[in-house]
């Protein structure tokens, strides 16, 4: 890096592409070690017009760099870390990092009085560089940190110059500052330097002509007079009185010649650095008693400790060392303690600060409010007066400009051990400023921005405490007696504020202010949402207030948005919803949310196929949604809220669509649909089974919402959509939960066909359940609303699982007759594949009457069409038919094979019904083939299918099953058949209770 970007591999250099790649690169080798966001990738390349696939080009930027990587000398590996990415290597590998090393180095062995070893090093460092830093790249930002490091090689150059002037060899580097003032005619330093060395020399008259020269390079180039220092030199020469430096670098000025002009020092020495004999009273007017420099003051500037105060141990020991800079790394040690609104940032800090000021920091402790969530954060200008006035430096003698402020700060506590605390930062920007220079000192530093970019920074991110600690600081504050007399009402304390510190603190002051309260009254007063923030306020505490000055700080898009979110009541919350909410259409939503993640007003909650998710703390939703009361009229609100809903309900059908092979055997209704970014909807439902389990959480609290809403169309075309999930698998619990909902909201508003499809689809899943009196009640006023709105598909799916109902009965007849009329129906509808479910579920009856070859043309055209369109559950119902249809001619060998790769599908799917289905038949099929064994292990292996998904009508039939080959063990036959006969009788399934009370009779 320093000179054109260059990669070393085991066979020589590697090309690393120009263009994005390199700019990437040379983003993560500066920041090696750390994170660099994807964002400020993007900035780095575009600037401030990136195309709308930014991100996705960095990602593809990244993997070739992997690639490119992999052949790299040393050990070097680029892994993604939200927010972005990190480069991990040793400082070794990285020219950039080694120099700034070696530069540490030697500035420590100076200190320590080791010069011609620190000679060597800065030597060794500047050898490094083979050309101006990153040559020959375009990218604005990163040319100014290339100008920084281009800067920092020169200040190397100068301080090895110093060293070596101190040293006595001024002769040896005549030629070299001579080549350096041509080469940098405006560096001041370099001149001094210049004229200094002739000087020594005994070279008075070209010392001379060096400053004229410096002169007129600066009159002609900026029309400036040399600076003081450089004149200050001109006339200790004129006057005979620069003697060469002692080994510290600071002038002697000889007592024979004393005058009023001070001595000229080194150009590059310390702003406070004294002639070693000052002039006399006599000699130099007097300085005000104001004006005096207080070289003992020790500033002690932390607030109070708190008592009450609980944190993890392991953490604070954690921050300890590294403000002690027990890493070794040679820099001012650096902690930065972020988190959301009310974690305890500050009150960790202080206590920190506290326990390390005695004994770490005996010079001093600074502290400052930086004000960075207010509308006026502090400025560096700001804060660096007020350290100043702390360290001694009277008001009078405090330069104007931030730099010579922060030079006269970093001198003065170059040789101290002073701890500076720097509260509520705005961001990086605010802070460098105020770092020292020295590492004897240490800074500490808490924000709600994560302060990425503060270089070699310990980070703790507090989050809510545990329910440990959190019972803790309650017990703390109230007594412990009052605690574990209410231990319950303790505990749903901490869970109703979440665990945050801030609020824990506030109810729990308030409970110590009013002795007669219980704790369980304070939960009650906590728990209506409306007035939660009104009852998290004592004295100055409000939990309020906390939260709105982030939240004011935000761009007043982000805080919209920030509104809107507060809506969702899923757990955490896909990227997608934030462009629903905005209708805004761009491929990478999550940029909308990074805002707020930036500030912790939401979390980030783990990564999902298509993006990441995100989450709330529940004192920020209450806020937010507080906020969303007061901005945004009932109409915004409702029209957001139809686009959240409706991307969902897009999912949801797509979802459907991918597993049946398009919009087959369901009813949609008019509700408009948002759909998501395509990229992000091929990603997340390239399985759409997992997709509708993962979210099956956040599906089913959207059809209650949407009818909470008003959104009845929406709410039962949700949850008829969900029967894709709850059918496959055996979720009938949650199938009769979001279908009851739905049929209220329907009804309330009078939508027929909505309540008819409810109705319809609830028929399937009483039967099931094998409550087939009410499947066929449901289904029969299902069909009548369809019939007189003419809705074939509707009167399809009726009249199907009627025919069924009918089939499982005995009455063949009057199943053929229903199917006949459902095909009919599926087919006007246009609906393939509710007429290969008919076909497939019509050819069990044939088989049944001995139509083998009816039976087989049905199930061969249902596998075309579920081939076809690709419908693999279809697939597997139809080829279970197949093997069972091979039992009944007598081809058992293939019967089994048939059912063993059906039984594979299902449990590919993860369909359990299917699953115990398959099982059973297997039992069924090694029963025919005269091998019992094998037919009682997948009879028990049905049973236990079946009831694990509390199925117990189908565990019924299995223990039948597994009864009926079991006449020899009458103690068993009796234990499967006693809980099987209760239900058989339950669920009025005559034919098979008369069996199975039979068989027990016999037992």
């Amino acid at each position: 890096m320093l000179g054109p970007l260059q990669v070393q591999g085991a066979g020589g250099p590697l090309r690393v592409p120009p263009g994005r790649q390199e700019v990437i690169l040379a983003a993560l080798l500066l920041e090696s070690n750390r994170v660099v966001s994807t964002s400020q990738l993007v900035d780095l390349i575009w600037e401030d017009n990136p195309p709308e696939t930014a991100r996705t080009q960095v990602q593809i930027c990244v993997s070739r760099l992997r690639k490119l990587l992999a052949g790299a000398e040393g050990e070097v590996t680029l892994v993604t870390r939200p927010p972005g990415y990190v480069l991990h290597t040793g400082a070794g590998n990285v020219d950039a990092a080694l120099f700034t090393s070696l530069v540490q180095r030697a500035r420590a062995l100076r200190e320590s009085g080791d010069a011609e070893e620190a000679v060597g090093l800065l030597r060794s460092a500047v050898t490094l560089w083979q050309g101006e830093c990153l040559t020959g790249l375009d990218s604005g930002p990163l040319a100014n940190k290339a100008r920084q490091l281009n800067e920092e090689r020169l200040a190397a150059v100068e301080l090895r110059i110093r060293i070596e002037l101190e040293l006595g060899r001024h002769d040896r580097l005549v030629g070299e500052l001579q080549r350096l003032t041509h080469e940098h005619p405006l560096r001041e330093k370099l001149h001094g330097q210049l004229i200094q060395a002739l000087y020594w020399s005994g070279r008075q008259a070209e010392a001379l002509e060096a400053f004229r020269t410096a002169r007129r390079y600066l009159a002609e180039e900026l029309g400036l007079e040399p600076s003081r220092e450089l004149r200050d030199l001109e006339a200790a020469i004129l006057a005979g009185e620069l003697p060469p430096p002692d080994a510290a670098g600071s002038p002697a000025v000889p007592g024979a010649r004393p005058t009023a002009r001070p001595a000229a020092r080194p150009v590059d020495a310390a702003p406070e650095a004294r002639p070693e004999q000052p002039p006399t009273s006599a000699e130099t007017p007097a300085t005000p008693a104001a004006e005096t420099i207080r070289q003992d003051t020790v500033p002690h500037q932390l607030p109070a400790d708190i008592a009450d105060f609980v944190a993890d141990g392991q953490r604070l020991a954690a921050l300890g060392r590294a403000l002690a800079g027990s890493d070794g790394r040679g820099t001012v040690p650096l902690a930065a303690i972020t988190g959301k609104p009310g974690t305890g940032k500050s009150t960790l800090a202080v206590h920190v600060a506290h326990a390390l000021a005695e004994t770490g920091f005996p010079d001093g402790q600074l502290y400052c409010d930086l004000r960075g969530t207010t509308s006026a954060p502090a400025t560096p200008v700001e804060v660096l007066g007020r350290f100043l006035r702390a360290l001694g430096i009277p008001g009078q003698l405090i330069p104007e400009s931030l730099d010579e402020r922060a030079e006269m700060y970093r001198t003065r506590l170059a040789s101290r051990r002073v701890l500076v605390v720097l509260d509520d930062a705005a961001g990086e920007g605010q802070v460098l400023p105020l770092l020292p220079g020295s590492r004897g000192c240490a800074v500490l530093v808490t924000s709600r921005a994560r302060l990425t970019a503060l270089p070699g920074a310990h980070r703790v991110e507090l989050d809510v405490l545990d329910e440990d600690r959190a019972l803790e600081l309650l017990s703390r504050i109230i007594g412990e007696d009052r605690v574990t007399g209410e231990a319950a009402a303790a505990e749903a304390l901490v869970r109703t504020v979440g665990r945050l510190p801030l609020a824990l603190r506030i109810v729990a002051a308030r409970l110590a202010a009013r002795p007669h309260w219980t704790l369980a009254s304070m939960v009650h007063r906590l728990a209506n949402e409306r007035h939660r923030l009104d009852e998290l306020a004592h004295g100055e505490m409000t939990m309020r207030a906390s939260l709105s000055l982030t939240y004011e700080g935000l761009a007043p898009g982000d805080r919209g948005l920030l509104r809107l979110l507060s809506m969702a009541q899923a757990p955490t919350l896909p990227s997608w919803l934030a462009g629903a909410l905005l209708d805004d259409r761009r491929p990478f939503p999550s940029d909308l949310l990074e805002p707020l993640v930036d500030v912790q007003m939401l979390d980030v909650a783990g990564m999902e196929t298509g993006g990441f998710r995100y989450r709330f703390h529940e004192i920020i939703r209450v806020y937010a949604r507080e906020q969303l009361a007061v901005q945004h009229p009932p109409e915004e609100r409702k029209a957001a809220f139809a686009r959240m809903a409706g991307g969902w309900m897009h999912l949801a059908q797509q979802a459907h669509r991918k597993v049946y092979g398009g919009d087959f055997t369901v009813l949609h209704g008019d509700a408009p649909r948002w759909e998501p970014p395509a990229a992000y909807t091929d990603e997340a439902l390239a399985d759409p089974l997992a997709w509708l389990d993962a979210e099956q959480g956040a599906l089913c609290g959207m059809v209650e919402h949407a009818a909470e809403e008003g959104l009845h169309d929406l709410s039962w075309d949700l949850a008829t959509s969900l029967v894709t999930l709850f059918e496959v698998r055996g979720h009938y619990d949650l199938w009769e939960r979001t279908h009851h909902i739905a049929l209220a909201a329907v009804r309330k508003a009078g939508n027929l066909r909505g309540t008819a499809a409810v109705r319809a689809s609830l028929g399937s899943l009483y039967m099931s359940r094998n409550q087939y009196d009410t499947a066929r009640q449901a289904l029969n006023s299902a069909l009548d609303v369809f019939q007189a709105l003419d809705e074939p598909m509707g009167e399809a799916l009726c009249r199907r699982d009627m025919a069924l109902i009918a089939r499982t009965g005995g009455d063949d007849a009057a199943a053929l007759e229903l199917y006949g009329r459902s095909l009919a129906d599926f087919d006007r509808a246009g609906d393939v594949v509710g007429r290969a479910i008919v076909l497939t579920q019509s050819a069990h009856i044939r088989m049944r009457q001995g139509e083998t070859d009816t039976a087989q043309r049905q199930l061969d055209e249902a596998l075309d069409i579920y081939q076809g369109i690709g419908y693999t559950g279809g697939r597997a119902r139809t080829l279970r038919r197949v093997g069972q249809l091979l039992l009944e001619q007598g081809r058992s060998d293939l019967a089994v094979l048939t059912f063993t790769e059906v039984l594979e599908l299902c449990r590919d799917s993860g369909d359990a019904i299917g699953e115990g289905h398959l099982l059973r038949d297997l039992g069924h099929a090694f029963t025919v083939m005269g091998r019992p064994d094998r037919a009682r292990d997948f009879f028990d292996r049905a049973v236990s299918a079946r009831e694990q998904i509390m199925d117990f009508g189908g565990g019924a039939l299995a223990r039948l099953d597994l009864a009926r080959l079991l006449t020899t063990e009458p103690g068993r036959s009796r234990e499967l058949l006693t809980p099987a006969v209760e239900v058989f009788r339950d669920r009025r399934m005559a034919r098979e209770l008369t069996e199975a009370e039979r068989l027990l009779g016999a037992c």
